[in-house]
């Protein structure tokens, strides 16, 4: 890496920032959490029954189509023809009862000058309901999902530049949030100003080596375990 992220935010940087860009899942809401737990449960569950293999083979099917296209559902698209709206609804019955409302991220988001987006592989349906139980739905222009995407998830360039013309994006007057590093290089090469979300005591958590951000990663400005805090240092006073 030419340049290691930048952990203290500087407002500087974002300054000229009108368009602010949200992943959702271990984003807008801490890696602790652990929301996505029930939702790979529950891909789990739908490759079992839709192959009627073991779990664990399920699993490490489940766990290779999301490595290699980015989200499972694209794997299972590709090469089982599974009906996409069936299998979200499925991954999506989950319960959001471990999200509370988050006001401190709800006052910073509100506060960003411009608009503000979620663009997600999930559905609108999951992130409107995640966004709804932190608090902050409100606060958010659109949501972008995988139906939007065309179900061509990040970090297929297409799916940015679906989003970026769809909403008529300055990317160059952009910021997006993303706890996964190879989504943001995209988003870097179109000139927008990048932040990792990294869990909370980042060394105690097991992540996939493919999560992890890694010395090559010098599309990553700044990294972050604390979107409230980041957000607010950054909004002008």
């Amino acid at each position: 890496m030419n340049t290691m992220p930048k952990t203290s935010p500087n407002a500087a940087d974002f300054a000229y920032v009108r368009d602010w860009v949200f992943d959702l899942d271990n984003t807008l809401y801490p890696h602790h959490i652990n929301l996505f737990g029930q939702i790979d449960k529950n891909m789990t569950a739908y490759v079992q029954a839709l192959l009627q293999v073991e779990p664990e083979e399920a699993r490490a099917l489940q766990k290779q189509y999301y490595h290699e296209h980015g989200t499972t559902l694209q794997g299972l698209m590709l090469h089982h023809g599974i009906d996409p709206d069936g299998f979200l609804e499925q991954a999506h019955a989950i319960d959001y009862s471990a999200l509370l409302p988050d006001p401190a991220l709800g006052e910073a988001i509100k506060s960003l000058p411009g608009r503000k987006f979620i663009f997600t592989n999930g559905s609108v349906p999951h992130a409107q309901a995640a966004a709804r139980a932190l608090g902050i739905l409100d606060h958010f222009d659109d949501v972008f999902d995988i139906v939007a995407a065309g179900y061509l998830p990040k970090p297929a360039g297409a799916t940015y530049d679906k989003f970026a013309s769809l909403h008529r994006i300055d990317t160059g007057r952009a910021a997006m949030f993303e706890d996964l590093p190879r989504n943001l290089k995209v988003p870097k090469a179109l000139g927008m100003r990048t932040v990792l979300l990294v869990p909370r005591n980042l060394d105690t958590v097991h992540l996939e080596s493919w999560e992890q951000p890694t010395a090559e990663d010098d599309h990553i400005d700044y990294v972050t375990d604390d979107l409230a805090g980041f957000l607010s240092a950054i909004v002008p006073a």
